[in-house]
């Protein structure tokens, strides 16, 4: 049942020991697995590994546990190590001698390799089109309440006027940012290593090009070794993204938390969408955007345990990659989820009316009345002294009627150009 098996029996305990949970974990790579050996299989056609008929069968055996993966009944069992193992194992059960030539230049390396490298790229332009919808509400939001005024704060201090448009359209515009990210790993990744072997090529006169084109990829990993190499490298380059797009929105996710509390009382949500409390009846609870702060942390925490992983493996093959993929994946699954619950309850939140005349917004607009009296002839510093002053002696009357319009300010947010900066 192990694709390195030559007839000697390994001891239980370091048979459990090294496989972990890759029988669990490659349930997520199946799909991907499949893909790659199909277009390795038309490769070893190409090349006369395989004759034409061998290939049929082969393509066939691929589609039924294509079909199994699809339909949720593809499970890799306890004898087997891994899916790879698997799906050689069903290849062979059903058609026997041309079941086993699946292999023939590759190793698990490169197989483990290319799987995980489509995975990463699909996965990767799924987040993407998620993060596109959360970004199309927050601008939605933006459009929707930017007339209504919110207190800025620096040091949690009232600061200067903001407004709820220019909160959910920063949160979208920063969104953009992160993107760069995922598109620069999206880019690291589409690049196919099958070929490399066990990260030294192959003494067959196999077509790479003809499996990055099957496959879908831009381009190859040319060098066999640095195609290798990649391991670890791809994934300390999504962790990075990744994590970006998180801090993004554990940092939303706080603002949620604190604009929903009495103290701020800016925004609500639907009963729904909180949780109470098991003994004040009194509570509405954020816990859906505490568990998304405390996810996106968590994740934000993979980079640094990719990097410790792989930091300072020498060129080649280690088993230490075998743990990189677990985290990976779930950090995945867990983006995917994060960024579908944050959407679904945003686009519900419940904009109040905040009452600008409130004592404790008094002096949220000292800055624009200096303002006002440099435009009138003053110096910026006599002003600051003068409304400083007042301020100081409690005869500060603030003056609200004051209109940002530069580029990005609260009366001129250009969502039009913040949305075209998303990429395409």
């Amino acid at each position: 049942m192990k694709l390195w098996d030559k007839g000697i029996s390994i001891d239980k305990k370091i048979e459990q020991f090294t496989v972990g949970n890759d029988r669990e974990i490659d349930v997520h790579i199946a799909k991907y697995d499949v893909i790659a050996s199909k277009a390795h299989a038309k490769m070893l056609q190409k090349i006369g590994i395989l004759t034409t008929n061998e290939l049929i069968e082969l393509l066939g055996g691929l589609k039924k546990i294509e079909i199994q993966i699809e339909n949720g009944t593809f499970v890799i069992d306890d004898q087997f190590e891994d899916v790879h193992s698997k799906i050689e194992f069903e290849l062979t059960k059903t058609l026997g001698e041309v079941g086993k030539k699946i292999h023939t230049a590759r190793s698990r390396n490169d197989q483990v390799l290319v799987a995980l490298q489509l995975y990463y790229k699909e996965n990767l332009g799924i987040v993407k089109e998620k993060t596109k919808t959360l970004f199309e509400t927050l601008l939605g939001l933006a459009e929707t309440h930017k007339d209504q005024v919110l207190p800025g704060y620096t040091h949690l201090q009232v600061a200067m006027p903001s407004s709820f448009g220019l909160w959910f359209s920063a949160y979208a515009e920063v969104l953009v940012d992160d993107v760069y990210l995922l598109d620069a790993a999206i880019k690291t990744v589409d690049q196919n290593p099958l070929g490399s072997a066990a990260g030294y090529g192959s003494s067959f006169p196999i077509d790479r090009e003809l499996t990055t084109k099957e496959m879908d990829f831009s381009t190859l990993k040319y060098n066999v070794v640095a195609a290798q190499m990649s391991r670890g490298k791809s994934e300390r380059t999504i962790a990075a993204s990744l994590g970006s797009l998180c801090n993004t929105m554990s940092r939303f996710a706080m603002d949620v938390c604190l604009y929903m509390s009495q103290n701020f009382g800016f925004i609500s949500f639907p009963d729904e969408l909180t949780t109470g409390s098991s003994i004040m009846p009194h509570k509405k609870n954020p816990d859906v955007f505490e568990l998304i702060r405390g996810k996106c942390n968590k994740i934000q925490a993979l980079q640094t345990e990719m990097l410790l992983i792989t930091n300072n493996l020498p060129s080649g093959y280690h088993r230490d990659f075998q743990l990189l993929k677990e985290n990976m994946i779930a950090a995945f699954e867990d983006v995917k989820d994060i960024l579908d619950i944050f959407n679904f309850s945003i686009k519900q939140a419940i904009v109040k009316d905040v009452d600008i005349h409130n004592d404790l917004y008094k002096y949220l607009f000292t800055v624009d009345n200096i303002n006002t009296l440099v435009v009138e002839g003053q110096s910026f510093r006599e002003a600051y002294q003068k409304i400083g002053g007042q301020v100081q002696d409690g005869t500060y009357k603030p003056d609200t009627s004051k209109k940002h319009t530069h580029v990005g300010s609260i009366h001129n947010l250009c969502l039009d150009k913040i949305r075209s900066k998303f990429p395409k």
